[in-house]
């Protein structure tokens, strides 16, 4: 009895040792709005962009402190401010102590570990008939090049009506190069690019919660009107995401007052 006795507490630090080390190696669960994090910084945390860091491996202090001072705005950052502006604090201490837990050991031959992307890309095609069935609502000239912002029927009749822009709106914002006609006049010249923004059913559910603009989606297309889909549309929706009140539709009230035509 006393032998085996000795053995037990012998073997107890060792067990409580190893118990606790494998306890210390388990990750926190994924928050349930981290697929916001990923589509920019990547699936594990580890940026393909390299104007945006790392979040795997950050020490979870700094992390809660960064997201702090982003939602409170001392720390601008357009991107940020909006996403940080919608967690509390317990969500910003999960968020930081899953990145923190991730390895930020960067990609090698040897770990076989490679930055993955988890961009979100338009489902956006440019309008076939464009610009037929499309009204004009503002035209800008600034440094050479003309903006005019088209709106398909479905979106000029809900505005003007004063109603929210339903599934099926289309506004796409064509750049041209400016020209002058024989009176010295500004027109507008051969298209540049465009940039649209789509609302279409049940597009918004394959969006993060945090990044979610209804059912929008965003694009950017050549001047040949094909879409360039190396645009993470992450950053669009951030963008129009303070502007929920409006349609997510930074010129709006600017449709809603333009003539029909």
């Amino acid at each position: 009895m006393t032998i085996r006795f000795n053995l037990r507490l012998a073997a107890t630090p060792i067990f409580l040792t190893t118990f606790l080390s494998v306890q210390a190696q388990v990750p926190p669960a994924a928050p349930i709005n981290v697929e916001a994090c990923r589509a920019c910084h990547g699936s594990a945390g580890i940026s393909l962009n390299p104007t945006i860091p790392n979040l795997a491996g950050q020490k979870p202090a700094y992390l809660e402190a960064q997201l702090k001072a982003f939602r409170s705005k001392d720390r601008k950052n357009d991107f940020m401010n909006v996403i940080a502006g919608q967690l509390d604090d317990a969500e910003i201490h999960d968020f930081a102590a899953y990145w923190s837990s991730m390895s930020g050991e960067p990609a090698s031959e040897t770990t076989g570990r490679a930055p993955v992307s988890s961009a979100i890309h338009s489902r956006m095609q440019f309008p076939r008939a464009f610009p037929a069935g499309y009204t004009v609502y503002q035209t800008e000239t600034e440094e050479g090049t003309m903006t005019r912002r088209y709106a398909n029927a479905v979106a000029a009749s809900a505005a003007r009506a004063g109603k929210q822009l339903p599934d099926g709106s289309v506004i796409l914002q064509v750049s041209y190069k400016v020209q002058k006609d024989a009176a010295g006049n500004d027109i507008a010249g051969p298209v540049q690019s465009y940039a649209g923004m789509q609302s279409h059913s049940d597009w918004g559910k394959d969006i993060p919660l945090l990044l979610r603009n209804q059912n929008w989606d965003y694009a950017l297309f050549t001047a040949d009107g094909k879409r360039q889909n190396e645009l993470n549309e992450a950053l669009c929706l951030a963008c129009h995401k303070p502007k929920e009140s409006d349609s997510f539709v930074f010129t709006l009230k600017q449709l809603r007052e333009a003539p029909s035509s």
